[in-house]
């Protein structure tokens, strides 16, 4: 199989497998096996797209050409491979975990979910294998549609409230700003393709590049930078499978992914670093990662304070891309995946403590230890990564990040990483300690969720601590993005 058919067989694969998806819903077991089964198969074809890309190939096919001179295009670079690996292998740690939490939370319209699941999967790689900004803003579309009906799975007005609000900002973002910008870099360029350097030098003066800038950092709604958070927390009356969706995998991952490739490939880091704009630019990302980690120090709902701390994390890459240092791109590419493993095992977590405990207040959780050691330990685990602490993988991004904030001369924006990191101790850390070291009001009864959330929990722990101890390829990768031009040559 060539590359080329591997990148096109990767996105089909999750849209093909709607209809057995759809067609066996009177048979939960076949369902869930095909659900399963094209996850790793999925996988595995992005998996194979790797060695080329590590040597310096750029795979693309040419989907369609709308307009002349603007294709729809799939190209592979570094910073999509890393999104691809990530969206793909945690789709197969979602859909076994899924098994067990949509049966034990007797939800409804199982079928459906799924369905719509693989679909979100099939979008999110569209968007990792975008080969220009009209590919791109095409697939970001069809991921917020298709990820309507997960928010807003459980029938409720509550629900359809949430989805209102999700749709709304995420769309009304992306047309009322995103595409305008999109539409005048063409303009000023005639081009909208991801180009090493940049394809804006020389073609925008300080102030229009400064308004381009804006229109995309908040155009991109997925990326969650305050005041357009909102919809965020909002989505978290979806189930939990869609909360780490959304916060893990597929729908912010696809924000700063997309705050990434415009900062390097179409502004392109030498221009980028001296914009002015992007020093208040960078203000607003700062200021969100201590904003959301001050809301969810104070939330008691645990996916609530989950939901702050992911609106955090996502100005972690935002601030490492308008920094624009070799060493911020690296720490924010790698972020992508540290993040996406450490917050995903959590929401893990919290949706086994759901169904096994009936529980979803952090007060609530005072010995649950006694009867939840595994889901509180990997819940432990998964919060040293977003901590940034050893031995769990954030602690590489972060050292990156951090030392890209000294390397551009923002000593100030490395003190606030660090801040953020003690806030996070502060409110992730609170959820072990008292399910292991409080003794609770009753004594707590039950056990564990059913076995295959544990071994989707396990399979994401033990994920975060494999990319601390070896986390090479992903700096290969992280590291050939933040050397364009010239990113053929890989560390």
């Amino acid at each position: 199989m060539t590359a080329e058919w591997a990148l096109a067989l990767a996105v089909l694969m999750p849209l093909a497998a709607i209809v057995p998806i759809s067609l066996t819903g009177r048979s939960p077991n076949l369902r869930e096996t095909v659900t399963v089964a094209t996850a790793v198969t999925t996988f595995l074809v992005v998996f194979r797209l790797l060695p080329p890309v590590l040597s310096g190939q750029r795979p693309s096919v040419v989907l369609a050409e709308p307009f002349p001179g603007l294709p729809l295009v799939f190209e592979l670079e570094p910073l999509g491979m890393i999104f691809a690996l990530v969206a793909s292998f945690l789709w197969v740690a979602t859909s076994v975990y899924s098994i067990g939490y949509m049966r034990g939370h007797g939800e409804e319209n199982q079928t459906r979910f799924y369905a719509f699941f693989a679909l979100a999967i099939g979008s999110a790689l569209s968007v990792a294998f975008a080969g220009n900004m009209l590919t791109l803003f095409v697939a970001y579309e069809v991921l917020s549609v298709s990820t309507y009906p997960l928010v807003t799975h459980a029938g409720t007005q509550e629900a359809r409230r949430a989805g209102r609000l999700y749709l709304g900002i995420l769309m009304g973002s992306s047309i009322g700003l995103q595409l305008l910008a999109i539409v005048w870099t063409w303009t000023l360029t005639g081009s909208l393709d991801f180009r090493d350097g940049g394809i804006l030098a020389g073609k925008a003066d300080g102030g229009i590049a400064a308004a381009l800038l804006a229109l995309y950092v908040f155009g991109i709604g997925k990326a969650a930078v305050m005041p357009l958070h909102r919809w965020l927390p909002a989505a978290m009356v979806a189930p939990t499978p869609v909360s780490a969706l959304l916060h893990a995998v597929a729908v912010v991952k696809a924000g700063v992914f997309a705050v990434l490739k415009v900062c390097v490939y179409i502004f392109g880091l030498d221009m980028l670093s001296g914009l002015d704009a992007s020093h208040w630019l960078l203000a607003a990302a700062v200021f969100t990662i201590i904003a959301g980690s001050l809301v969810a120090m104070n939330a008691d709902n645990l996916k609530r304070r989950l939901a702050y701390s992911t609106i955090s994390q996502l100005s972690y890459i935002v601030a490492g891309a308008l920094l624009a240092t070799g060493l911020s791109i690296t720490g924010a590419a790698m972020h992508i995946a540290m993040h996406a493993f450490g917050k995903i095992t959590l929401f893990f977590c919290a949706g086994a403590i759901l169904v096994a405990a009936h529980k979803d207040r952090v007060s609530q959780l005072d010995g649950l230890g006694r009867t939840m050691p595994w889901t509180m330990a990997a819940f432990f685990v998964g919060s040293l990564s977003i901590i940034g602490l050893p031995p769990a993988g954030g602690t590489w991004s972060k050292f990156y990040l951090m030392l890209g904030a000294l390397e551009a001369g923002e000593a100030w924006v490395a003190g606030i990483l660090m801040l953020s990191s003690l806030l996070s101790i502060w409110y992730l850390l609170e959820i072990p300690a008292r399910a292991f070291f409080v003794r609770p009001a009753d004594e707590p009864h039950g056990g564990e969720a059913p076995v295959t959330c544990l071994v989707a929990i396990g399979l994401s722990a033990a994920g975060t601590v494999a990319l601390f101890v070896w986390p090479d390829v992903l700096y290969r990768l992280a590291a050939a993005v933040a050397t364009t031009p010239g990113w053929r040559t890989l560390p």
